[in-house]
C-alpha cells in the first residue's frame, strides 16, 4: 500500500505492516483527536474492518482494535462517543468506492487470529509526562509513578487528611477511568495491595474526581491509557505506596499557585466566603 486517503478530521496512509493515522489540529477537529495527533496502528492490532453509510452524505471507514491492543481504547471501555472514536474515518459519500478499497486491502491484512484479543499492547500509548486538573486535585504522571495533589478547596475530608498521594507503577494493578460526560466521572488507580473494596471516587485518595470542565476526555483519558500501559508493560522493582503528607516541607510553587487560582474560580462562583477566600489564600502563601 503506501497511499493516503484524507477524510474529515483524520488522513490514514496506508503503509506495508501499518496504518498511520494523522489528526487535524483545527477547531472544529474532536479536542482528543488534537491531543493524540498521530497514532500508528499495526495490522495485528485490528480485529476487523467496516465500512457503512454516515451521516449527511458521509461514510465511515471503521477499523476496530482487538481488545487488549491498545491502551487508549482499554481505558475508555466502550465509553467514547463516536465521533471522539480514533478509528473511524468519516468520508464524503463520493470516496466510497475509494474506502471500499482500502478496506479490503486492510481486510487482507489482517492476521489469522484478529478475531481474538491480543496478549500484550500493540498501539503506542500516548508518552509521560502528562497532568491534568481534576476537581479534587491535580494529577501527574512521570512514566514511574502517579502523583495526586489535593486542592483544599475540592478535596474530601479523607484525602486532604490522607495527604498528597504517590502511587509507583509496580504498586498498580490497572486504571478505572469514568468519563467526566457522565455524573460520577473520575479516574481511579487499582493497586495491587487493595482488598477488593473501594471507597467512592470522592474520599478514595486511589482516584482523583472529575466535574465540569475538570479532567477533560482529551486530558484524563490519555494519562489514564499511559499509566495502563506502564502497568501492564511492567513498571520496574515494586516500591511501596507512599502518602505525602500535607504539610511536609516548602511546595512547589507552580502547586500552590494552582491551587490560589482554583481558590479563586470558587469564591468567584461564589462557594467560597470572602473570609474563607483571604484565610485559606494566607495559608498557601506561608506554605513557600
Amino acid at each position: 500500500m503506501g497511499d493516503v486517503l484524507a477524510g474529515i478530521h483524520a488522513t490514514w496512509e496506508f503503509e506495508s505492516d501499518s496504518v498511520l493515522i494523522r489528526f487535524e489540529r483545527g477547531i472544529r477537529a474532536p479536542k482528543l483527536f488534537q491531543a493524540l495527533r498521530e497514532r500508528r496502528i499495526p495490522h495485528e492490532a485490528l480485529e476487523s474492518v467496516t465500512l457503512a453509510p454516515g451521516k449527511r452524505g458521509t461514510v465511515v471507514l471503521h477499523a476496530v482494535p482487538r481488545p487488549g491492543a491498545d491502551p487508549l481504547m482499554d481505558a475508555a471501555a466502550g465509553q467514547l462517543k463516536e465521533s471522539c472514536d480514533p478509528y473511524r474515518l468519516v468520508l464524503p459519500a463520493e470516496r466510497e468506492t475509494l474506502a471500499e478499497y482500502y478496506a479490503d486491502e486492510l481486510r487482507d491484512a489482517l492476521p489469522p487470529d484478529a478475531a481474538g484479543p491480543a496478549e500484550r499492547h500493540l498501539v503506542a500509548a500516548p508518552e509521560a509526562p502528562l497532568n491534568f486538573k481534576a476537581y479534587d486535585g491535580r494529577a501527574a504522571f512521570d512514566g514511574r509513578q502517579v502523583t495526586f495533589r489535593w486542592f483544599w478547596t475540592g478535596a474530601s475530608s479523607e484525602k486532604w487528611k490522607a495527604g498528597d498521594q504517590t502511587f509507583p507503577v509496580a504498586a498498580l494493578s490497572g486504571v478505572e477511568w469514568r468519563s467526566p460526560e457522565v455524573f460520577d466521572g473520575h479516574l481511579r488507580l487499582l493497586r495491587r495491595e487493595a482488598d477488593g473494596s473501594a471507597a467512592q471516587a470522592d474520599r478514595d485518595p486511589a482516584s482523583v474526581v472529575f466535574g465540569l470542565g475538570y479532567g477533560p476526555v482529551h486530558e484524563s483519558l490519555p494519562f489514564a491509557a499511559a499509566v495502563l500501559a506502564a502497568v501492564r508493560g511492567g513498571g520496574g522493582p515494586a516500591i511501596p505506596h507512599q502518602a505525602v503528607p500535607v504539610a511536609a516541607g516548602r511546595r512547589d510553587p507552580a502547586d500552590i499557585a494552582e491551587r490560589i487560582r482554583h481558590l479563586g474560580d470558587l469564591h468567584r462562583a461564589g462557594l467560597v466566603t470572602d473570609d474563607e477566600f483571604t484565610a485559606k489564600k494566607t495559608e498557601l502563601l506561608a506554605e513557600l
